[in-house]
């Protein structure tokens, strides 16, 4: 590995300064980077006279298409050109009446021209063309004819009939909101979801705690349980409890309504004290030190592991190092949304290259973390017209108010991700993709995917702009072991937060893949897994199920005997943590 540069490094804090408060002003994403991208992209496009004459040629085409379009307004009008399937800006009846059919239309075939534009550019990386088209995107999304009042047809609608109230209304919502973002406040509706007396309410108790992690054990709910425990850990960019929301809506709850005895790791939230924690301690301190605190209490059984999301991929690595070790107390691995491999980690890796990560960890430097905050500016321009500009809509101009549900309760509790932990994650996962190239090194020694031998359980969702289903399945190409996966609709929140009779068009795809069966592309395996209508869980029930033992009698709530005694209810405590 190469030394850093002594100068570099005595540098560092004059720099981090710097950029830390340039990262308030873009949302912690790298102005050079992007300005690489795009300079990459026009030297290629400017050397390239074939692009330009297709360019002009479709251009031309466009306008053609469009004043077709145009002169039919008066008879029975057919559109030139339709959104996307996911764009729903345009669904209302009142865009296909003069002249709205005309704007949308418009902005639709200028987008599609960029489109052509930023793709295709003969020479330039595919980073820099994804992060080309995508920024590109953005900006075009910002002067959709649906963000501003004149030009929608359904503010319009909407203003004539409550005689400018809904205006009004909007400027009321905005200006609360501004004030609140200011103030460093929640924002409105937020303030009546709280973790312990509507949120996260499965009952249970810390029996263990270490400077990382507090140890959840739940309560039985059946009579008989099975032998074999349930440790999940979820991913420490967020609070555990999406995995616990309601009971309704509780995977938690579920499994223990269903006799599973389930453990679940709340991570704590890191302060600048935290600093130095890197992946290993998130690996011993947390998934292993978890492993034998349940094994003392549920001693001489092999445990059922589930991560979600990060905590997926943090689980894999603990299942790998045990396997290298000839560890084998865990009976089966699942995985919710979580990738193993980061070479295709879809938009979220438009946001992780070398200048992004330098420009982050300038970011971090300062303070020792990383505030989940700064975060969601790059999450939600990911699908910035749900999260972005239909809210605008909505809320400002419609004049209207959602109530906030428990999901966006959950999705607005972030926490802080430690200096050198986030810097390593980076690095080694998504820069590097050490892990399934072998290359990541635990006390000295690599660890490997392909060691591990228990079953697997891998969940992508259709929609997942954090994980995409194509990458989660990828698990197939490194595992050495029986792998089921399973493809869900939803995205990576509500897929896995997917309730039996919660979601009315819920569905799903599953097969199983044995350790000796050839190598099907995600293409060919989405063609040839029949579609099922309903909730996933069930499924995954019934999967464990099959993998685990009679019922028994519930084993004691803790260890006291052994120096885990039950220490205060759930929640815990580090959930709570600000």
């Amino acid at each position: 590995m190469r030394e850093p540069d002594p100068l570099a490094v005595a540098a560092q804090p004059a720099d981090a300064l710097l950029k830390s408060a340039l990262a308030r002003l873009t949302q912690g994403i790298s102005p050079a980077s992007i300005a690489g991208a795009y300079l990459d992209w026009a030297v290629h496009l400017a050397g390239s006279p074939a692009k330009w004459g297709e360019l002009e040629v479709k251009a031309q085409r466009k306008l053609s298409r469009f004043a077709i379009a145009a002169m039919q307004f008066a008879r029975n009008w057919e559109p030139c050109i339709e959104p996307l399937p996911q764009d729903k800006r345009f669904e209302h009846p009142d865009w296909c009446a003069w002249p709205f059919n005309l704007l949308q239309q418009g902005f639709l075939l200028t987008q599609q021209w960029w489109w052509n534009a930023t793709t295709g550019v003969r020479g330039v990386s595919a980073h820099h063309e994804q992060v080309v088209e995508f920024v590109t995107r953005q900006w075009l999304d910002m002067f959709s004819p649906s963000n501003f009042p004149l030009t929608n047809p359904e503010v319009l609608r909407e203003t004539v009939h409550r005689a400018g109230a809904n205006l009004v209304q909007g400027a009321i919502n905005w200006w609360d909101d501004a004030l609140r973002v200011a103030a460093n406040r929640p924002l409105v509706g937020l303030e009546r979801w709280r973790v312990g007396e509507n949120l996260a309410l499965t009952p249970g108790k810390v029996v263990y705690r270490n400077h990382l992690i507090e140890l959840i054990q739940y309560a039985p709910q059946t009579g008989e349980v099975r032998p074999e425990p349930l440790l999940v850990v979820p991913s420490w960019i967020m609070k555990y409890y999406i995995l616990d929301l309601q009971p309704h809506n509780s995977l938690v709850r579920f499994l223990v309504d269903r006799g599973y005895t389930v453990f679940m790791i709340s991570w704590k939230n890191p302060s600048a004290r935290e600093r130095e924690l890197g992946i290993d301690d998130y690996i011993k301190s947390g998934v292993l030190a978890a492993l034998d605190a349940i094994a003392k209490i549920v001693p001489g059984e092999r445990a059922h592991a589930l991560g979600y999301c990060l905590g997926g991929t943090i689980l894999a690595m603990a299942a790998a190092l045990l396997a290298r070790e000839g560890d084998a107390r865990l009976a089966t691995l699942s995985l919710l949304a979580a990738e193993t491999d980061f070479e295709e980690a879809g938009e979220l890796s438009l946001f992780i290259d070398e200048s992004q990560v330098s420009f982050l960890e300038d970011m971090m430097f300062t303070r020792g973390y990383l505030d989940g905050k700064e975060m969601a500016g790059a999450f939600a321009l990911l699908n910035s017209k749900d999260l972005v500009w239909s809210r605008m809509v909505h809320d400002y101009l419609m004049g209207k108010r959602d109530e906030v549900s428990d999901l966006m309760a959950w999705n607005a509790d972030a926490t802080r991700m430690p200096y050198r932990m986030h810097s390593e994650y980076l690095r080694r996962l998504y820069l590097g993709n050490d892990f399934t190239e072998g290359r990541f090194m635990v006390d000295g020694r690599p660890i490997a995917l392909s060691d591990i031998r228990a079953p697997m359980f891998a969940v992508g969702t259709a929609r997942d702009h954090v994980s995409p289903w194509r990458s989660v399945y990828k698990v197939n190409l490194f595992a050495d072991t029986e792998v089921t996966f399973l493809l869900t609709s939803g995205g990576h929140n509500v897929g896995v937060v997917n309730p039996p009779g919660g979601f009315a068009r819920a569905s799903y795809r599953v097969s199983t893949r044995k350790s000796d069966d050839r190598y099907v592309d995600p293409e060919t395996w989405q063609e040839a897994t029949p579609v099922r209508q309903g909730s996933w869980w069930p499924e995954y029930a019934a999967w464990l199920d099959a993998r685990s033992g009679a019922p028994v009698a519930p084993p004691p709530m803790g260890a006291p005997a052994k120096g885990l005694p039950p220490l205060y209810d759930a929640p815990g405590r580090h959930v709570l943590e600000e």
